[in-house]
């Protein structure tokens, strides 16, 4: 199982007097990085928060957004004047508008309303919190949901590479031989006299150089590994990745080794599926 670090959460509750709504979208990154965007009067819950989210999360690029829209009677909020006359301030430096638009759009941003209230209300963070855990419940679905795409895809091309491995396999015998009768004619063109015992000696040392029984077992082995690791009960992206790269070592190996055409046009082949899940992996967990 594996997951992906890119999802979506939203999640509403609705109080007497007021709608909450926590939205959580996340994106790859190497760490958590979050970004937390939420009215000021709640900013002491703000580390809570965000361990709460960091827990659930683990990894990505996430983006938090705290939204509370007033929907009844509110006697200790009001609007923060200066603050609303200073977005407008700002929008109309960029773009012309009327008053009455530039205030709509100014009363949207943060400290927009501000409150007289000193400590947050028991039931209200109690929503909150419910909000929160709301919005990583469908953000961590989202997540799963777009792992199972991404296993498949790896799955596939884990196949691939295994097809391509078994063109290799076939293809060994060949080129040995090939590399063999190439060497011989090499020497027979020198039309000089040799000693048929320290030809064959240097011969076989020569081709022993060229051999990839090991790298093709190791390959076979890693591929195995990979997909045993995609099968784990958790998602372990950076572990893929560091499977990827053994992958990669022996392609490469495999490559500088075949002196043989068909079998680099093999290679290639496999260094290409390779780069596509690399290029995918950067998005698991």
């Amino acid at each position: 199982m594996i997951k992906s670090m890119t999802g979506f959460g939203k999640y509403v509750v609705q109080l007497p007097t007021k709608k909450i709504t926590v939205e959580i979208k996340s994106l790859n990154s190497k760490s958590i990085d979050l970004n937390a965007r939420m009215p000021s009067s709640y900013r002491e819950k703000e580390l809570e928060i965000r361990k709460v989210i960091a827990n659930s999360l683990q990894r990505g690029k996430v983006d938090f957004n705290l939204y509370v829209e007033i929907t009844g009677d509110e006697t200790t909020t009001e609007v923060n004047e200066t603050a609303v006359r200073q977005y407008m301030k700002q929008l109309r430096s960029i773009a012309d508008g009327d008053d009455l638009r530039l205030m709509e759009m100014a009363l949207r941003f943060p400290d927009a309303m501000k409150t007289d209230k000193d400590d947050i209300d028991e039931q209200e963070y109690e929503a909150i919190k419910k909000a929160l855990e709301g919005a990583l419940r469908e953000i961590n679905d989202f997540r799963l949901e777009e792992g199972t795409v991404l296993e498949k895809d790896f799955l596939e091309r884990v196949d691939a590479l295994k097809e391509l491995l078994e063109q290799v396999l076939k293809m060994d015998p060949e080129r040995s031989g090939t590399i063999r009768e190439r060497l011989e004619k090499a020497v027979n063109d020198i039309k000089a006299e040799i000693d048929a015992n320290r030809f064959e000696q240097e011969l076989i040392y020569y081709l022993e150089k060229y051999d990839i029984t090991e790298e093709k077992v190791r390959l076979a082995n890693h591929l195995d590994y990979f997909q045993k690791t995609l099968k784990s009960d958790d998602s372990n992206g950076k572990k893929l990745g560091f499977i990827s790269q053994e992958i990669g070592r022996e392609i490469n190996t495999i490559g500088s080794k075949a002196n043989y055409a068909p079998m680099q046009q093999l290679v290639v082949q496999m260094k290409d599926e390779l780069e596509k899940i690399k290029e995918q992996m950067l998005n698991v967990l």
